[in-house]
């Protein structure tokens, strides 16, 4: 029986205790940090060690490779990549969507070549004047059409390399006052300005197979419970306005914007309804408090991962990633 579960791991390779734990524990799935990187060759072996512990060659292992900030896998092993902003402003609206495709397909690259078969991106977000910077560049634009151009384009580009694409963070962290990882953002806007601008990414992307939740209070929904521990807006928000009928996973359950024991917050999110929770520290005493309060995958949720996993495909054409390199690099700096 497989668990409703992502897990982390503790460094670059597994301990025998880490293993044994994941073997009977059985999670749907696994997460790397820049913790666990240090070569291909490494990533490559940690990748296939996870998948042994849970006998599933297709088990999902995930990582953030957003390109700016955010990205796990870098130099001297790995080419860096520009934050979703930095698209914008070299191709603007009309090109820009291109060299996002692009620079989202050489990801997709690298990750294939370790055994990386999810990425945590696209950022949906659509950050507001006063907002906290924990977006800002992450996010590809202001606009919710251009934010949701350029996230259909990452996502697309995700795919033709053989990676699944999970968007983030619905139904939207672009106003959030406080950085999550650190503290319980609250967004006091009405519901109206929640569908005309938050909301309107996601639901153009409504079709993706993934999606993360937002650790965020919006006071208009549910002004008690942020969207990860929220029943009112998994169902009437993520399920109802913006439509998404694919698998939604928790952000990190181990952020600060949640409160309560490891097992309260775990089983809170499950309740609320989502389908897999999400721990990434690799902390042992925190995850088997999660496990503790989380189920096995069934029903809606293991129809929905087995629907996810069934997108995932080899790269679709024959690909160069050196030409394709130049490319990026190119119409990058042509904007430079």
């Amino acid at each position: 029986m497989t668990l409703a579960l992502i897990l982390g791991c503790a460094g670059p390779t597994l301990s025998p205790e880490e293993a044994a734990f994941f073997r009977e524990v059985q999670p749907w799935g696994f997460i790397l940090f820049k913790r666990n990187v240090e070569t291909p060759e490494q990533v490559r072996a940690l990748t296939t060690a996870l998948r042994e512990t849970v006998g599933r060659a297709d088990a999902p292992i995930l990582i953030d490779q957003e390109g700016g900030r955010v990205q796990r896998m870098t130099r001297p092993h790995w080419q860096t990549y520009p934050s979703g902003r930095a698209y914008f402003r070299a191709g603007g609206p009309e090109g820009g969507p291109a060299l996002a495709h692009l620079g989202a397909r050489l990801m997709a690259h690298d990750l294939a070549q370790v055994g990386i078969n999810v990425d945590c991106a696209p950022v949906l977000d659509v950050p507001v004047p006063g907002a906290h910077d924990v977006i800002g560049d992450r996010a590809y634009g202001t606009d919710p059409a251009v934010v949701a151009a350029f996230g259909r384009a990452v996502a697309e580009g995700l795919m033709a390399g053989g990676v699944l694409p999970v968007m983030k963070h619905m139904p939207g962290h672009g106003r959030a006052g406080a950085d999550s990882h650190h503290a319980l953002p609250v967004v006091a806007a009405g519901l109206d300005d929640l569908e005309a601008h938050d909301f309107q990414p996601f639901r153009a992307l409504a079709d993706l197979p993934m999606a993360m939740s937002a650790h965020v209070v919006f006071r208009a929904l549910d002004p008690e419970n942020p969207a990860t521990t929220s029943a009112t807006v998994i169902r009437e928000v993520v399920r109802g306005r913006i439509g998404f009928s694919g698998l939604l996973m928790t952000d990190d359950l181990s952020m600060n914007a949640l409160s309560g024991t490891f097992r309260e917050r775990a089983a809170a999110a499950f309740r609320a309804g989502c389908d897999i929770g999400l721990h990434c520290n690799g902390v042992r005493a925190e995850m088997e408090e999660v496990v503790a309060a989380s189920p096995v995958l069934a029903g809606e949720a293991l129809r929905r991962a087995d629907a996810a996993l069934a997108r995932l495909s080899p790269a679709q054409a024959a690909f160069d990633p050196a030409e394709a390199r130049a490319r990026l690099d190119a119409g990058l700096a042509a904007a430079a």
